[in-house]
């Protein structure tokens, strides 16, 4: 069965990007995931059934940094039937601080998840997306990957590093019509920039020439306009900042 997998599926951009494509109706199958959210998980299946009853969904929690948790995912996915022919790598966390305050471990975590975990589900997922007519993977980047964040050197160059290995997986993939993107979004509002008091926020607003931060549904939007894309564009960079950077 055809299949869409949305990594990072439980809440922000992920959850608007599965709700995006159930609306879309191309993909029978969709498989969520998330990290530690079963039950967000669990009300978002129940309610893109209720929207669209014919839709197949498919959700696992788990770590997507960790390959034993990915192969099972691929396992399970397999014998539930589904073949995954869309890749969307979003699961990502963020963190704030001096390098000189940022343990191993920490580091260790900010790279495992945001740049490993694409890493599993591409080399995992790709006899899958072999096998389909119109394989396509999409990673979900950032402006901090281009130019980097102050305070966010983990974050930033795991970000750079997706957009990195799109461009080279991209060029090894194309033979087999395999189209592989990034898009780097901006300021997006979600959880991940809560943290941020009112007075931060509106500093960062006024960075923006949009005048305001994208909401998760623009960039859901954004990744089914690329989704919708001939499959010869593959290893480019979708910049979506509202003009930022």
């Amino acid at each position: 069965m055809k299949c869409a997998l949305v990594t990072g599926a439980s809440r922000g951009i992920g959850r608007a990007i599965s709700k995006a494509l159930a609306d879309e109706g191309c993909y029978p199958l969709l498989c969520l995931t998330s990290f530690k959210n079963p039950r967000l998980l669990a009300e978002l299946s129940d309610e893109i059934r209720s929207d669209h009853p014919e839709q197949s969904v498919f959700c696992l929690s788990g770590d997507i940094g960790d390959p034993v948790f990915v192969e099972r995912l691929h396992n399970e996915l397999s014998s539930a039937g589904g073949s995954v022919s869309l890749l969307i790598n979003n699961a990502g966390i963020a963190g704030y601080g001096l390098l000189s305050e940022l343990s191993p471990a920490e580091w260790d975590r900010m790279i495992r998840t945001n740049l490993t975990g694409v890493y599993n589900t591409c080399r995992i997922f790709q006899p899958d997306l072999l096998r389909a007519e119109e394989g396509r993977i999409i990673n979900i980047s950032s402006v901090w990957g281009a130019v980097g964040a102050s305070c966010e050197a983990a974050y930033s160059a795991a970000k750079g590093g997706i957009d990195a290995f799109t461009k080279a997986l991209a060029k090894e993939l194309a033979p087999s019509h395999i189209a592989v993107n990034s898009i780097r979004l901006g300021a997006v509002d979600t959880d991940m920039n809560r943290n941020l008091d009112p007075e931060e926020r509106s500093a960062l607003e006024a960075e923006i020439p949009f005048g305001r931060f994208a909401t998760p549904e623009e960039a859901a939007k954004t990744v089914i306009l690329m989704k919708n894309m001939p499959l010869y564009v593959t290893g480019a960079v979708l910049k979506a900042d509202g003009g930022w950077i």
